[in-house]
């Protein structure tokens, strides 16, 4: 990576500190300390503390930017824009599964114009700019080249908070598994699209994803060659959090059966 801009460069720097944050505190939760938000959705006061972290550092260098955070600050779009994910993956912290992430993402006038996701448990940092190309601990990452279903690797998530559409996700994942060589399921989004982007996986979906979740590895996919859509294949994503990502040459196959299968039923 040659160049990191002044946005790039705090950035960084405040998903590395909430990183190390979540590093001291992880296998230290307790019962007591963990908040139902609705059901299958958690939050600890490490999310919160966290995320108080993340915006301080960027607050204090652009104090007239506009905040859309998970668990504390929820602006409307227009002019610069943070939305921050201080822990994608709560489930895993709160059990003690080391598969988790920080995600750090700047919009412009609606435009996604940086992203930074981190996984503390595997330092690994993953940063894209617009048209800057994609990196991985600064090495530049590309998608894989994997252009046949039988040998691709997809990842998911399941539906937790949609538990309605629980029936037609079986179905995406059934005839979805009978074309790929294998499905993976982790527990965090922003890690999912970001091994896409250095090549670990060639395709992703998920139903119900919040913005913040996609946000930051939106962008770092798109710079490794990447492609992420809506279910209808357009660029609602953020909007609908309903996920399809590949590694373009695989979005066709994976599309159809979303499509086939979702056909009428949620938006798009």
């Amino acid at each position: 990576m040659r160049y990191k801009s002044k946005f790039g460069q705090i950035a960084i720097r405040a998903a590395r500190e909430a990183g190390s944050f979540l590093m001291e505190h992880f296998g230290k939760i307790s019962h007591a300390e963990i908040e139902i938000k609705e059901k299958s959705d958690f939050v600890t006061k490490i999310d919160k503390e966290s995320e108080q972290h993340i915006i301080k550092v960027i607050r204090d260098h652009f104090p007239d930017h506009k905040i859309y955070a998970e668990e504390t600050i929820q602006q409307d779009a227009g002019g610069y824009r943070w939305m921050i994910d201080p822990l994608d993956g709560t489930t895993n912290y709160i059990h003690g599964v080391p598969v988790f992430s920080v995600s750090i993402g700047l919009e412009h006038n609606g435009t996604m114009v940086l992203g930074v996701v981190y996984d503390p448990t595997r330092e690994e940092l993953f940063y894209a700019e617009a048209d800057g190309g994609a990196f991985l601990n600064e090495h530049a990452i590309r998608v894989s080249d994997i252009r046949n279903p039988e040998r691709a690797l997809l990842a998911t998530g399941y539906p937790f908070r949609m538990k309605d559409y629980i029936d037609l996700y079986q179905e995406s994942f059934k005839q979805l598994f009978a074309q790929v060589s294998g499905i993976r399921r982790a527990g965090s989004a922003a890690i999912d699209l970001c091994y896409i982007a250095c090549g670990r996986y060639d395709g992703f979906w998920e139903l119900g994803l919040h913005a913040w979740d996609i946000a930051a590895s939106q962008i770092i996919l798109q710079e490794a060659g990447g492609k992420i859509t809506d279910f209808a294949g357009g660029d609602n994503v953020l909007q609908t959090g309903n996920t399809v990502a590949s590694n373009t040459h695989l979005h066709p196959v994976i599309l159809h059966i979303i499509n086939k299968v979702f056909a009428g039923v949620i938006e798009k």
